[in-house]
């Protein structure tokens, strides 16, 4: 277990292993120490690469918020891609084998509310890309927490009578002009909470493609792209979001 701690604003950082099944994952949590009691939880799922520094530093910013955060690992503790060849195969293995997925990260959440820092009665969800689609599989799979966000992820609905298991919130922040996102895509994932009478925003953020809120994307593969604007306004969405989930 590695630990640092920030002086100044005494955010603590642990790389957590957890298991699910006979699998060894790696997570990362972050909380500020000088908060005392339970405070809401944020679980976060990586993009395609697995855990690395991007959502390492996404918890930190939310710990600074006065949040526990805690990157899940959904690949496994010594998996970690090192080209988009390899990310792309480990992303298709679990978008094909949902169940796996839930599995995955139903067990990240858990190890997240087991934290004494955490109020288990309010805990929320964000994923990015691969991520985002993950923790709509979570809220798809019936788990207990107030909502969840998907910045540019995945928004097919394989199994559209699952909507009816969702319990929480839903946010989805989508690039208005992401091409790896079809427009049938969109319309089953609207048509899948209306039936499921699912809390549920939608937001385009216009000239936004997809992985708008990382900014290593530079159009490699084409269509994924960091946008400033659209990174901070959908920041700023989430924040309100949880504002009205934790009041």
């Amino acid at each position: 277990m590695a630990c640092a701690v920030c002086a100044q604003a005494r955010i603590v950082t642990k790389t957590i292993e957890y298991k699910q099944g006979d699998t060894i994952l790696a997570g990362h949590l972050a909380y500020d120490d000088s908060l005392s009691g339970q405070r809401p939880g944020v679980l976060i799922v990586h993009q395609w690469l697995g855990v690395t520094d991007y959502e390492k530093q996404r918890a930190e910013q939310l710990a600074a918020l006065g949040y526990v955060a805690f990157c899940a690992d959904i690949y496994g503790k010594d998996n970690r891609p090192q080209s988009i060849t390899e990310a792309g195969i480990e992303a298709t293995k679990y978008k094909a084998d949902r169940s796996l997925l839930r599995l995955r990260v139903n067990a990240g959440l858990a190890q997240l509310k087991k934290s004494e820092r955490v109020d288990p009665q309010r805990v929320a969800a964000i994923g990015y890309c691969f991520g985002g689609t993950a923790v709509l599989e979570l809220a798809r799979s019936g788990a207990t927490l107030n909502g969840v966000v998907s910045f540019h992820g995945g928004l097919d609905s394989p199994t559209p009578a699952d909507g009816r298991n969702i319990k929480c919130k839903i946010l989805a922040c989508h690039g208005g002009d992401d091409p790896f996102v079809p427009a049938k895509d969109l319309a089953a994932f609207e048509d899948e909470l209306r039936a499921a009478n699912v809390d549920w925003q939608l937001i385009k953020y216009g000239g936004a493609v997809h992985s708008f809120t990382q900014p290593l994307a530079n159009d490699h593969p084409p269509g994924a792209k960091y946008n400033e604007r659209a990174d901070q306004r959908s920041w700023q969405d989430m924040k309100q979001f949880f504002a009205e989930i934790f009041r």
